[in-house]
């Protein structure tokens, strides 16, 4: 795989312009074999989210037009700036074949559009989190990097910091109020690149450290309050999330972590 990096530009990430977009069109570039039997595709443009950034990757189909194969898109996923597709070609029978296709092909790319909405709501209310983690008095568990930690295996978002045990009922109760309220409120969801600078005070002021100061990174901002820098996929609006459901605190070793979930 290491040679494929070496010979392919980064692949264009078009759900950075339109988070909502399910269609579009891609030209071919390479394919490989994985070890585990099935294949992956290179492709010049993608609208496919890979997993990472605490959400797990999109799935749906490439199709080549006029042409009975689809190529069933199982996992996503990203390296050194390439997006890889990782699934099988199957006919119009639903049968797994292997297939040939040249370099230059006009493909058409589908996300499963119920699996994109259910991620970004998921994704989106993880954000909802550590905005209401600062509300509700809890500002010293991101202070370090503005946000928490989360995780593309599980709903829940971790902090450093830690609360005493006793307050941890109350506050996981505030928290869930705090993040339905804010849904039931609403307000616009929107992502852009911004100079670091204006990034940065987007976010209350400063950058995590991994964010070099010479980039215009991307940032997310629910509403009117504070943004954050995230690659991944959001809802329309805030109140797209519904409702959270908000499980779990535990506090341990200087890390608190919270667990949710949200309706279906």
């Amino acid at each position: 795989m290491d040679q494929v990096h070496n010979h392919h530009h980064p692949t264009k990430l078009e759900y950075f312009d339109d988070m909502w977009k399910l269609h579009s069109d891609a030209t071919f570039l390479y394919r490989f074999q994985t070890q585990d039997g099935g294949q992956a595709l290179i492709l010049d443009s993608t609208i496919f989210h890979p997993q990472g950034g605490g959400q797990p990757s999109d799935a749906g189909f490439i199709i080549i037009p006029d042409s009975p194969i689809k190529f069933i898109v199982e996992d996503v996923r990203s390296k050194n700036g390439i997006v890889y597709h990782y699934g099988h070609a199957e006919n119009s029978e639903g049968v797994v074949l292997e297939w040939m296709i040249e370099i230059g092909t006009k493909v058409q790319l589908l996300v499963d559009e119920s699996r994109r909405q259910f991620n970004s709501r998921l994704h989106s209310a993880g954000h909802l989190l550590d905005i209401c983690i600062r509300n509700v008095g809890l500002g010293h568990l991101d202070s370090e990097k503005g946000k928490g930690y989360h995780f593309p295996d599980g709903p829940f978002v971790e902090y450093k910091g830690t609360i005493p045990q006793t307050d941890l009922q109350n506050k996981l109760e505030e928290l869930e109020r705090e993040a339905n309220a804010l849904i039931s409120r609403g307000g616009k969801v929107y992502a852009s690149e911004l100079p670091y600078e204006a990034a940065a005070e987007i976010c209350g002021g400063r950058l995590p450290d991994y964010i070099p100061k010479d980039s215009n990174p991307r940032i997310v901002k629910l509403g009117e309050n504070f943004g954050c820098p995230c690659g991944g996929t959001h809802v329309r609006d805030i109140s797209d999330i519904r409702s959270i459901k908000v499980s779990k605190i535990r506090t341990k070793k200087g890390m608190t972590k919270v667990s949710y979930s949200i309706s279906p």
